[in-house]
């Protein structure tokens, strides 16, 4: 049997850089959809992979804007793409919901497990739900964070 955890993956993209300002074509104020992810340091029994994309700074507590899982192992989720099955996320909805902060600096933190399985849950489970059934079959996480506020939206 495999040790449960194998290192750290490495989470960026080519469209923002750890800290920086997430390009507005990927939030509600442009286009919405899933930005370019690279993944490296895929653990060796890597079977699937699960991203969640959460807002820490929303004003009722963590903000779920992305649930996706049984994601093939891969180094590259393309923008735009629903790479595996999707979950509810706090909009109600099935896909990416971009940054939309009401008021102020959100933190958006990208993250990526590694699991050595495929999970057995249905489309539309919510966070909580997926979190019970992932943990036991985490290899490895990585995280990207960025960050977005709307006031640019109102600058000329």
């Amino acid at each position: 049997m495999q040790p449960r955890t194998q290192g750290k993956l490495y989470l960026t993209s080519p469209a923002f850089s750890q800290g920086e300002r997430i390009p507005t074509r990927y939030t509600c104020d442009g286009e919405n959809i899933s930005p370019p992810l690279e993944i490296r340091n895929l653990p060796r029994y890597t079977e699937s992979l699960v991203v969640i994309v959460e807002d820490p700074d929303a004003p009722r507590g963590i903000w779920t804007h992305w649930l996706v899982w049984n994601v093939p192992p891969t180094n590259m989720i393309e923008e735009g793409v629903v790479p595996g099955i999707q979950g509810t996320n706090d909009f109600g909805r099935l896909h990416y919901g971009g940054p939309c902060p009401p008021q102020g600096l959100h933190h958006y933190h990208f993250r990526i497990y590694a699991l050595d399985v495929m999970l057995n849950i249905k489309e539309g489970t919510g966070r909580q739900a997926l979190l019970r059934v992932l943990g036991p079959h985490v290899l490895a996480v990585g995280e990207l964070m960025g960050v977005y506020s709307r006031y640019n939206v109102m600058m000329a």
